[in-house]
């Protein structure tokens, strides 16, 4: 078990002497030039930026042993990794590149910190390259904080393992599986002792993959770890190493933040929702239709709502629907995603019900309240 598996909150949180000398560091790492192909870190914190809006960070916390990242136009691999720590402990570093802000050093044009009832979505795409030679986790990393706060340990880190080799796991406990974003996920939960962690563990490794990281953060609030008056305060892809690591590598790297008082990045998101079931004892089917009653198509659409209590979906069909119970959100598959002015998409899903069935209070879309019929 890893009692506290993270440089930021570990190396930082726990040495809270070093707070000022680290706070100057990141001030001027923060003003470090962009690097260009084969640009090479080995300073312990060492940082630069790439294709002028992401940061690279060495970020070796764990160990005394030498760690070097070489960094590429498109993100890093690891040149050097000296040394080992416990499998039962902390990993000794966590090589990444990232949107947003870590230790008050931001990337550059960053919409982060960025409140979530904001955010329509969050689309990210990451691309990594293995080794077999090391024990290690590949960690997609969101961190969550009650203020937009762009220093320090942030209240809840939600960890996206894309890939584990060795004898380690996540902070906590093994809590149950999940669908999110269309993946089967091993789902743990607990604290290191400083913050929350929320973990998604894939049961097999994932190199590439683009998805929503709000589909996560939605998961993080229906388990009672955010709120959506939280801040979404960065978002990072890297490594976690125990033993050696060199040679891992990100090799792509992409992720926008689209916020605005619509909440949708296509258009106007005015919409009406009719919602039918089919109900019989114990269980239930239920068609929704959503209709875009504005002026402009919508391009990508969420529908948020929460099931009543004694309600869980155990299938669906035409839209990504997630989790199974409490606050729910469908997401428009790759043929159903735009909805012009006018037009409707539908889908559907089954489930069973406990007590008596009610319908969900209310409906919205890409952040917007629905009319619902």
């Amino acid at each position: 078990m890893r009692p506290s598996p993270h440089p930021a909150r570990t190396a930082r949180g726990l040495l809270g002497a070093l707070l000022t000398s680290l706070v100057s560091l990141a001030a001027l790492l923060t003003t470090a030039p962009a690097a260009h192909a084969d640009t090479t870190i080995c300073e312990t914190y060492g940082s630069t930026t790439i294709q002028g809006r992401y940061v690279v960070q060495n970020n070796r916390w764990g160990t005394s042993d030498e760690q070097c990242v070489t960094v590429t136009d498109s993100g890093f691999r690891i040149s050097r990794a000296d040394g080992s720590v416990p499998t039962n402990g902390a990993p000794k570093s966590y090589p990444s590149v990232y949107n947003g802000c870590h230790y008050t050093n931001c990337s550059p044009g960053t919409a982060l910190p960025a409140r979530l009832s904001t955010i329509s979505r969050a689309p990210t795409s990451i691309s990594y390259s293995y080794v077999s030679n090391a024990v290690y986790d590949a960690a997609y990393d969101i961190w969550l904080d009650p203020t937009p706060r762009t220093d320090g340990v942030n209240r809840t880190e939600i960890m996206i393992w894309f890939n584990k080799v060795g004898p380690i796991q996540p902070v906590g406990s093994q809590v149950g599986t999940a669908t999110v974003a269309g993946r089967q996920w091993q789902v743990w939960a607990g604290s290191n002792g400083t913050n929350d962690v929320l973990s998604f563990v894939a049961p097999s490794a994932i190199t590439s993959w683009s998805f929503d990281v709000m589909d996560f953060v939605r998961q993080a609030v229906s388990r009672g770890l955010a709120q959506d008056s939280w801040y979404l305060t960065s978002v990072q892809a890297g490594f976690e190493p125990w033993e050696n690591g060199t040679g891992l590598a990100v090799t792509s790297f992409s992720s926008t933040v689209d916020t605005g008082s619509s909440g949708d990045p296509g258009g106007s998101s005015a919409c009406a929702v009719a919602y039918t079931a089919n109900v019989w004892q114990g269980g239930y089917t239920a068609d929704v239709t959503v209709t875009n009653t504005g002026t402009s198509p919508v391009n990508g659409w969420k529908l948020a709502f929460t099931l009543p209590a004694g309600q869980r979906i155990t299938s669906a069909w035409g839209a990504d629907v997630a989790p199974s119970s409490g606050a729910v959100t469908a997401g428009s598959l790759a043929y159903n995603a735009q909805i012009a002015p006018g037009a409707k998409v539908s889908f559907g899903f089954q489930g069973t019900y406990s007590g008596t069935f009610t319908r969900p209070a209310g409906f919205t879309l890409n952040g917007a309240a629905c009319t619902a019929s």
